[in-house]
């Protein structure tokens, strides 16, 4: 079983950023054109993308649709969506526009039935993202933290059909410290549903540990920033993730 790498485009006012812990006052351009973007991760080897709509997130609803269905139409593969999305409605139009995975945070924890719901009728197409600030679920674009453990909320989604949970230490998040593989690891052995890795990713190291817990429910990771900063080679990661088949 291979690790999937996920190459991320944060989006934020049409153009690709990243955040330090989810501030979006630490954000740091990368570029404004995200769909040449997604094309540069497609031609280095990248099969999978994750996408997500900051503003959309704070906004709870679509921000920078233009931007997101640029993307899905510039690259070939599959690209999984975040950011603001809460209602039957946008779950069906991102469907209908050709992203393959929706992520949805705030709502897993606000409006379980309707998660469940879109996980019954999209099978393999719903992500539960399980954002972490100190052991605890943050929603609303990390802005808030709440009281539900992470295990908790995991476990609520255990048999509604959600393809993946999407682990996220906000603390670490853009800050290039390595993945919070232990606490990652922790939450695929507390569940059935396979874990998606996310924050701090610092260079192939973090690929290469992760890749080693494929079998224990690990189904990828998520790099943003060290592939920005020239820290992680894309390639390379596609390569070490692959030999862990």
């Amino acid at each position: 079983m291979s690790l999937i790498v996920f190459p991320a485009i944060d989006l934020k006012g049409g153009q690709v950023v990243r955040l330090a812990e989810g501030d979006m006052n630490r954000a740091t351009v990368y570029g404004d054109n995200p769909a040449a973007q997604a094309l540069l991760f497609a031609e280095a080897g990248a099969q999978h993308l994750h996408v997500v709509d900051l503003d959309g997130s704070f906004a709870g609803h679509a921000v920078n649709a233009a931007a997101v269905e640029a993307i899905v139409q510039a690259f070939p593969g599959h690209v999984q969506l975040g950011g603001g999305i809460r209602n039957r409605e946008a779950v069906e139009r991102w469907f209908d526009l050709g992203v393959s995975r929706i992520v949805i945070g705030t709502a897993a924890l606000k409006d379980p039935d309707f998660v469940k719901a879109a996980a019954r009728d999209f099978p393999g197409g719903i992500v539960v993202a399980v954002d972490a600030r100190d052991g605890f679920v943050a929603t609303d674009g990390w802005a808030e933290k709440s009281d539900m453990p992470v295990a908790d909320l995991a476990r609520r989604f255990e048999d509604a059909g959600v393809a993946s949970l999407l682990f996220t230490d906000v603390g670490r998040d853009g800050l290039l410290k390595g993945c919070n593989i232990e606490a990652t690891v922790d939450l695929a052995r507390v569940t059935d549903i396979p874990v998606i890795a996310s924050g701090g990713v610092a260079g192939i190291a973090d690929i290469r540990i992760l890749s080693l817990h494929a079998d224990e429910g690990i189904e990828g990771v998520i790099t943003g920033r060290a592939l920005y900063d020239g820290r992680l080679d894309l390639k390379t990661a596609l390569a070490v993730a692959q030999a862990a088949a």
